[in-house]
């Protein structure tokens, strides 16, 4: 028998929800004595990481040669994947003003993008109809570039590995090492251990260590290692971040899409914030996807399900009917821009970068060439730090600064309060975002103070009809996406004790990739489907990193 549910009850999801494993993430441990010296590591092999990586060894390289450098310097890039990109799923459209910066050698259509946006168009969705609108001054796209981002990732890899850098797939971070506030060093997951921890076979591998004079933390949205940090420094930002969760889609279709198409409206009229895209990747590829706010009041809103629907819709039908669903993939997003920005970025033998940092606009839905630009503006810092023996919080203060009078933090000012405009509604949202871009932001000014997504209050509503011809299943859709998890890996999800069942039915359809099931009133946590979007992270169970090779 199983608690009966009580529609229309509000909860708060963060009632429930545990608190952040502060003790696992921030070791006050000595190194092990067989630790892997290197003298700079960045947490994670993404745009923001390897852009750090390439621009220190080119720094270095050019310091020594002139004479005024800081000597070898051993850099080292840790991925939790089993290689460079496997974690990034095809579809972007990228802002190339960071790889002209990170590559001033070479022309744009030398980076490894599939092609210039040739033409876009924004619609406002009914769910039977659409209106073309014009494209907001945020979202227009002329002089940008279509990219699949794991030939992004796996490129600028291979530029970083031509420059020196020690670049480490399948090494996902468990721990920061510290001394008195300082980072020294991280500790790796170990692998190949059981549901119980002990080591399953001959080929188990226990944790390594790796000493650093400084450690970028480039692990992407909703990172662990740089909640944990900010946790244990008392570093607070004006407003709690925010997140979306995006769901995305590769399909090989039958005849080429020519224009980028971003929608809004429908189906998220009266819950949520959000909107959904086609990307064209190819002549018979075409990337799709759907975004949504995580602060959506209907407890049963599934974002999976929503993109179902999506498919359904004249307008995307006609582009996938006869075409083939190839990958899937999902993620979450920071959404809450300039003041949701920790008030530092840096620290004693540390710097974020990237998503991680929050590094992401909203209304131009733009982050990548953000977290490149201060992934360069850390190794910049990081240079002149060791030229001077001194990665001390104020010896990398630099850092910060620096991104704060960069364009990153110019623009995320200039839109800094757009995307909470819209939590009075898509009308009242609309009209104060185009007063705010005419007026650069400064009308209406202020700024919108906000909950975090884990304490705005949820009901439980009608669950999404995801069914239709163009669907898939979330245990079809976990197919695609590559999940190549051991079944029996040691569960990495911290879950609250006595969670309530409107809770618990909350998160059955907040993942995407349908790890969480109810068996009455007992909630099944199916860790190996996790393709660590980090959705839960948000609102409920916590993620912890799992071993290397883990995941889509």
């Amino acid at each position: 028998m199983s608690t009966p549910l009580s529609p229309g009850a509000s909860f708060r999801p963060g009632n429930s929800q545990p608190p952040l494993p502060r003790d696992r993430l921030i070791l006050a441990e000595t190194p092990d004595a067989e630790a892997v010296p290197m003298d700079v590591l960045f947490v994670g092999g993404g745009p923001a990481g390897l852009a750090g990586a390439i621009e220190l060894a080119r720094l270095v390289a050019a310091g020594n040669e002139a004479g005024d450098g800081p000597g070898e310097v051993e850099i080292g890039v840790l991925e939790k994947a089993e290689g460079l990109g496997e974690h990034n799923l095809s579809g972007a459209v990228i802002n190339p003003r960071s790889f002209r910066a990170l590559f001033p050698e070479l022309e744009d259509g030398d980076f490894p993008f599939r092609g210039a946006v040739k033409g876009e168009a924004v619609y406002y969705l009914r769910e039977n109809g659409s209106t073309r609108i014009p494209t907001p001054p945020t979202m227009r796209n002329h002089g940008n570039y279509v990219a699949s981002i794991c030939e992004v990732v796996r490129w600028m890899g291979e530029k970083a590995e031509g420059m020196g850098v020690n670049v480490f797939p399948g090494f996902p971070v468990d721990s920061l090492l510290v001394e008195d506030q300082s980072v020294v060093g991280v500790r790796t997951v170990p692998s190949g251990l059981n549901r119980e921890g002990e080591p399953a076979g001959s080929d188990a591998m226990p944790a390594m260590d790796l000493t650093a004079r400084v450690t970028v933390l480039a692990e992407g949205t909703r990172g662990p290692l740089s909640q944990a940090y900010l946790e244990w420094q008392g570093v607070s930002s004006p407003n709690p971040q925010i997140y979306s969760l995006g769901v995305k889609e590769l399909w090989e279709v039958k005849k080429p899409l020519d224009r980028v198409v971003h929608t809004m409206g429908w189906p998220l009229v009266k819950d949520g914030f959000g909107g959904t895209w086609a990307y064209p990747m190819d002549d018979n590829l075409v990337s799709l996807g759907i975004v949504v706010s995580l602060d959506y009041e209907n407890a049963r809103l599934d974002v999976h399900g929503l993109l179902q629907q999506i498919k359904h819709h004249p307008l995307f039908r006609e582009i996938l009917e006869g075409g083939e669903l190839l990958e899937w993939g999902a993620k979450t997003i920071p959404e809450g821009g300039y003041h949701s920005l920790a008030q530092r970025r840096h620290g004693a033998g540390l710097c974020i970068v990237g998503d991680a940092a929050g590094y992401v606009d909203v209304p131009s839905l733009k982050g990548i060439h953000y977290g490149m630009h201060s992934g360069i503006l850390a190794a910049r810092t990081i240079y002149e730090a060791l030229r001077k023996d001194d990665v001390s919080e104020a010896g990398l203060g630099s850092y910060t600064r620096a991104v704060d009078e960069s364009f990153i933090v110019k623009d995320l000012k200039r839109t800094r309060n757009m995307r909470l405009f819209f939590k009075g509604g898509f009308l009242s949202g609309g009209i104060k975002s185009g007063l705010a871009t005419v007026t650069g932001g400064r009308i209406p000014g202020g700024m919108i103070s906000s909950e975090s997504d884990a304490d705005e209050a949820k009901r439980l509503g009608e669950p999404v009809d995801a069914d239709g011809e163009l669907a898939v299943s979330k245990v079809d859709a976990v197919y695609k996406s590559g999940n190549q998890t051991r079944d029996d890996i040691p569960n990495h999800l911290i879950v609250g004790e006595d969670v309530p069942p409107e809770v618990a039915e909350m998160y059955v359809h907040l993942c995407p990739a349908g790890v969480y099931e109810r068996d009455g009133d007992r909630l099944v946590v199916n860790a190996p489907n996790c393709v660590d979007c980090k959705a839960t992270d948000v609102l409920g169970p916590r993620w912890t990193p799992r071993e290397g090779g883990s995941g889509p």
